[in-house]
């Protein structure tokens, strides 16, 4: 009876499978796969011309005295510091003025939400280096003025910063999600709040900001991993050589350099990793941060 209880279940268990096969071979063939095998040449020299050879370590010990390595990881962490807490305000910002419920709603919304959308197209980062470039709007339209530009893009003090802004300038995704959280909050308790004389400043500190503290944790986590992946902003305006000075040196850029422009796939496979450790660790720390500053409402009813 056993044996056929099981066989039964097998059987009505099949269709299920079938429609999980597409994504388990994805999974398989372009996602474990490629990160085994790039593991495996992390510890190889590789040159996609000569099978690879068996290095031990070295690449990761090369890595420590690589002066281009360490400007990468200088460059890319200020990115991060920089972008993402401005981006986040700003979408909150663009949220709660939404959330007011204006005419034209999805109008406004979509508007917003576009550059978002194309933020990571090559279109985008050449309309990008058109508008900070030497000739570009930013500089014609100081020239109205009488004020002299200058190289946003060329100069190695203000080349990081183009990019920061164009990274914050795509605040549409994390906007329409903290726009859904928004209108999860209960009207009684802002009614409430108001009716005990609380202002919209105290309301917003005292009510809507602890409700939306795990709408900010997760677009946190989610715009931390993405602006460490970021490389096509860089690798545009920059022309793929990193700026002035290796100022637009993004990590993902130098890996780039190293596999496809000196064929070092055994070193850029190493670089991968240590990339993809680096990210798990800042979301580790997040996830533990957020016990001290994240309210979940069920915690509260306990």
């Amino acid at each position: 009876m056993r044996e056929v209880g099981l066989r039964s279940r097998l059987r009505a268990s099949l269709p299920a499978y079938g429609f999980l096969t597409p994504w388990l071979v994805g999974m398989v063939g372009l996602t474990l796969g490629p990160m085994l095998l790039t593991l495996y040449y992390s510890f190889t020299e590789y040159s996609l011309l000569a099978p690879p050879e068996p290095v031990d370590i070295d690449n990761y010990v090369r890595l420590i005295g690589d002066p281009r390595y360490r400007a990468s990881l200088i460059v890319t962490f200020v990115y991060v510091i920089g972008s993402v807490p401005f981006e986040l305000v700003a979408a909150l910002t663009v949220a709660l003025v939404l959330n007011r419920g204006m005419r034209g709603l999805t109008v406004y919304r979509a508007i917003y939400y576009v550059p978002s959308l194309l933020g990571g197209s090559v279109a985008i980062a050449i309309l990008w280096r058109q508008i900070f470039g030497s000739q570009g709007l930013i500089n014609q339209a100081l020239a109205v003025f009488g004020i002299e530009g200058s190289g946003w893009i060329s100069s190695p003090d203000t080349a990081l910063g183009t990019l920061i802004l164009l990274r914050v300038w795509q605040f549409g995704a994390p906007m329409i999600i903290f726009l859904a959280g928004l209108r999860q909050i209960p009207d009684d308790l802002l009614e409430a709040a108001q009716l005990d004389g609380a202002g919209r400043v105290r309301r917003f500190f005292a009510i809507v900001l602890p409700l939306l503290t795990p709408i900010v944790f997760f677009n946190l986590v989610l715009q931390v991993i993405g602006a460490f992946q970021a490389f096509t902003p860089a690798f545009i305006i920059s022309g793929g050589t990193g700026g002035p000075s290796d100022s637009t040196l993004f990590y993902t850029l130098y890996l780039y350099q190293r596999a496809f422009g000196s064929f070092e796939m055994g070193y850029a496979a190493a670089m991968a990793w240590v990339l993809l450790l680096i990210i798990a660790a800042f979301t580790a720390a997040n996830f533990l941060m957020s016990r001290r500053w994240v309210f979940y409402s069920d915690e509260g009813a306990r």
